[in-house]
């Protein structure tokens, strides 16, 4: 049986991103991420709640600042009390764990979609995602990218402004373009 365009999407194939069926789940994602954005400040919790629920596909006591933006949703797994400041973007291609604890500071993007490196097979359309994962108790600073297939270890911090393509490991302060260990924390 021949695999949907989601199959391959969440198996880290090359996939066509044009698919009605992804294009839809894409705008319901942004339907929501929109409705979020529009929430007074003093609406019922109840109704915040009910909102990431359906965004989520699961039940969370995240705390998003609007406006917040990703391209699923049900492709991010939250831990408890994680937390993103203002702008942060999340393309959840392929799944993004986040663990307990974690501090998203503004702006920070993390990608798990890319593209073909050669030029023809870009031209097809055809993309591709690799998971990432975010250990408990990372603190990632404004404007951090976080780049496909990169784990960040438990307790890491990464300073504001870095481009992290590789795996970072556990207990340690990282930072720059690209990003490195500068030290253990």
């Amino acid at each position: 049986m021949l695999k949907t365009e989601k199959e391959k999407m969440l198996a880290g194939e090359l996939y066509s991103g044009a698919d009605l069926q992804l294009v839809g789940e894409r705008l319901r994602a942004r339907e929501l991420c929109r409705a979020i954005a529009e929430l007074s400040p003093q609406a019922p919790e109840a109704e915040r709640s009910d909102l990431l629920k359906q965004l989520f596909g699961a039940a969370t006591d995240a705390y998003i600042t609007p406006p917040f933006f990703c391209d699923y949703g049900r492709n991010i797994e939250l831990g408890k009390g994680v937390y993103f400041n203002f702008n942060c973007v999340l393309l959840d291609v392929a799944k993004i764990s986040i663990g307990n604890h974690v501090l998203f500071g503004p702006a920070v993007q993390i990608y798990t979609a890319s593209h073909p490196m050669d030029a023809a097979e870009r031209r097809s359309g055809l993309e591709f995602a690799k998971p990432i994962a975010i250990g408990n108790d990372v603190w990632l600073g404004g404007g951090v990218i976080v780049c496909p297939g990169v784990t960040i270890g438990a307790g890491s911090v990464i300073g504001a402004g870095s481009v992290v393509l590789r795996d970072i490991p556990a207990g340690v302060f990282a930072a720059g373009n690209p990003c490195r260990v500068i030290r253990t924390l």
